[in-house]
């Protein structure tokens, strides 16, 4: 009688754990990015070029000079004029969005420079509030404004808003007026106000200061719009045409300027920045030393 003895298995080999929150899949192509790799390209899958979202601190570290950044206004915050209460109170909102968002509010504001130009920045971040625009950022967007009239350069406004802020009521609302009457004066001195629209930008920062720009640039495939499109088709009884409100859209019919991706953002500011400032502060330079010269000649 044989015997037999039974075959020794391979024990199989623990799987390792792969830490979660390492990968990304794009949402276009379906590719796997490394988290790390994707943040050094500023939240842009390489190949298929998506745009993910991007908070405010790492965006203005994208665009301006290292350690050119100064931060103004951080102490400005909302405050809570009308008692507003609806399923939560809105100051425990306020500090539920400041948890969430590592924010104080919706804008960060202050100065830098771009390929050493100087520069005027309010970056909104959407997660505070939806970037939502209440007293607070309209005062903060409006002192960016008169901070770059004071100093004499440029403005640079990047938007990314739900809108107008409702807890705070007709409070938001004044901060239409009040930004674009800032970017009013901001003409008067003829000093450049270039306008970034970023996913999404809608509502009353739409309506205001976001479409002032002497120069409106949005990333691509980025929502700008006022109201959605579900409101609009209900009002106008019409069938609206597919993509109506991108970017692509938009550049099509002349509201957007130019489409830049986030990686060449910087240098197309920087080339902005030449054309609408550098160059006509030269001349106004060399205007000003020519009468001069014939002044001191007669």
């Amino acid at each position: 009688m044989s015997h037999f003895s039974k075959p020794k298995l391979a024990t199989p080999k623990k799987k390792k754990n792969i830490p979660e929150g390492l990968w990304t899949k794009c949402p276009v192509s379906g590719e796997i990015i490394f988290n790390k790799d994707l943040e050094a390209n500023l939240m842009v899958v390489p190949k298929s070029g998506y745009h993910f979202p991007i908070g405010s601190r790492a965006r203005i570290a994208g665009l301006v000079d290292e350690g050119s950044f100064h931060e103004y206004d951080a102490g400005v915050k909302s405050a809570d004029p009308l008692k507003f209460v609806d399923s939560a109170a809105y100051p425990d909102r306020i500090k539920k969005y400041e948890k969430e968002s590592g924010l104080p509010e919706a804008v960060i504001c202050g100065t830098g420079k771009i390929h050493g130009i100087p520069v005027s920045l309010a970056v909104m971040d959407f997660r505070f509030c939806g970037g939502a625009m209440g007293a607070a950022v309209g005062e903060k967007i409006t002192r960016a404004i008169e901070r770059a009239l004071k100093q004499k350069c440029p403005c640079i406004i990047v938007s990314s808003s739900g809108g107008a802020r409702m807890q705070e009521g007709i409070y938001s609302l004044m901060q239409m007026a009040k930004t674009s009457a800032a970017l009013g004066r901001l003409a008067e001195a003829k000093l450049p106000f270039i306008s970034v629209l970023t996913h999404p930008t809608t509502g009353g920062v739409t309506a205001s200061f976001a479409t002032l720009g002497d120069v409106i640039i949005a990333e691509p495939g980025a929502l700008i719009g006022f109201a959605g499109a579900r409101v609009i088709k209900e009002t106008t009884k019409q069938t609206l045409p597919p993509g109506f409100q991108t970017a692509e859209f938009l550049l099509k019919h002349g509201l957007v300027d130019q489409i830049v991706p986030r990686t060449e953002m910087r240098d197309r500011l920087r080339d902005l920045l030449q054309v609408l400032f550098l160059r006509k502060k030269t001349r106004a330079v060399a205007a000003v030393t020519a009468h001069e010269a014939a002044v001191a000649a007669t």
